[in-house]
Order: C-alpha cells, then structure tokens, then sequence
C-alpha cells in the first residue's frame, strides 16, 4: 500500500483528492496546517507528500525547506494555484520533486504521482556494476559511480539535475525538444505545463558550465536543447 501525506487546507479541494486516491488503492493522510503537515512528515514514513504552498500556520515552501533541513528525502508534489514562473522555480529550489498546477485534472495528478513512484523505484533497484563513463571535453560522468566532474573538480547534482545531465550526455550531438527530456529524465510522457525543463537546463547551466571555458549545453531556438563541444 502506498502511503501519502496531503497537506492541504481546503476541505473540499481535500476530499476531491482523498476520494480519488483512495479509490485508486492508495492510503491518504490528511493536515490542514503546515505546523501540522511537517510534524507529520517527520514522524512518519510517507512514500510521497502533496504539498499546498498557502498554508495556515507554516507555509508549503517554509515546510519543504524544513523537512529537507533535517534529511527528509520523502518526495514532495507540489499543488498550487500560485502558477508563475518565479514561483515555480521557488518551489523546485525548495526542495520539491515536481510542481502541478491549480485546477489540475485528477488523471494528471495521478500520473505525475506514478511517475515520481516509478523514478523512486528504480532509484532502489540494485543494479549490476559495470563500466559507465561518459566523457565529452572536460567533463566526465561516472554513471557507476554517480559523480561528475570538469576540469578534475567535482560537481554535486540533484538527482533531477543528474538525470536530465545524462539524458543530454547519451543523447551528445543530438537536439532534444521539451517534451523529449520529460519523456527521458522525468517520464512525463504528456506537456507538464510548466517551464519545469527550462529550470533545470539553468541550473545544470550554472553548475556545469559557469566558469570560463566551452560551453557544452547550447539552445537550439523554437526545437530545444544539446549538449556538444563547439
């Protein structure tokens, strides 16, 4: 049985939520209040927590914050009417896993839910050690490993920014659209909606291509993005 915690303060958007995840066989919890929503994440083991960001009491990102704070790695999806851009890049910096958008139909959220389930899955699968390495200039990935370094020095990724590296490092010389990396790094196979890819294409920006030198990930305007040696 999988168990969710919904942090949610309206009723009525709480038992729409509750009714069709119960009925999908999952276990829902319910706080009504950031204070209480965190106690709960920290003293419970949730496979998955649905976070609103307006809140009573402690906010959604005041919440996320803090449970990443004290090593909580329980997968968070945000729900939110607050749909800018600015907010959504705050709510991924806070720590979230993924962002989905108020009024929202009930087969997306299930969707994204199975999807943050599946890349958790397999995150735990052992696999068989074998030689993974990819190198394109100064930059090499240990896919065995999990480590990537430029010029000798290493670079700390979250998992979401890892994925979306070596989905662009298999693919190097290939341009690679939107929706092919939510496909690729975070198995969303429909529009999201979001600028969620653009987000991260700036954060691996800012830690794999920062300091002087060739810049690996280039946008190619109107079809997508690449990662070459120019």
């Amino acid at each position: 049985m999988i168990n969710i915690l919904l942090i949610e303060d309206e009723s009525n958007v709480v038992s729409f939520i509750k009714k069709g995840l119960t009925e999908e066989a999952f276990e829902v919890s319910v706080a009504f209040d950031g204070n209480t929503g965190f106690q709960m994440a920290s003293d419970n083991n949730y496979d998955l927590i649905l976070l609103d960001i307006m809140l009573p009491d402690k906010n959604g990102i005041e919440v996320c914050k803090d449970l990443r704070k004290n090593n909580i790695q329980t997968p968070i999806l945000f729900l939110t009417a607050l749909h800018t851009s600015d907010n959504i890049t705050l709510g991924l910096n806070s720590g979230a896993d993924d962002y989905l958008v108020k009024p929202f139909k009930f087969n997306e959220l299930i969707a994204r839910i199975n999807a943050i389930l599946r890349r958790i899955n397999t995150q735990n699968i052992s696999i068989k050690k074998n030689e993974n390495v990819f190198i394109i200039s100064d930059l090499k990935v240990d896919d065995d490993a999990k480590t990537i370094e430029r010029n000798n020095e290493a670079i700390s990724l979250t998992a979401t920014e890892y994925r979306l590296l070596l989905t662009l490092i298999k693919n190097k010389g290939k341009v690679l659209s939107r929706m092919d990396l939510l496909e690729s790094a975070w198995d969303i196979n429909f529009n999201m909606g979001t600028n969620v890819v653009d987000v991260y294409i700036n954060y691996l920006r800012k830690k794999i291509d920062s300091k002087p030198g060739a810049k690996l990930i280039h946008t190619v305007v109107g079809m997508g993005y690449v990662l070459k040696e120019i």
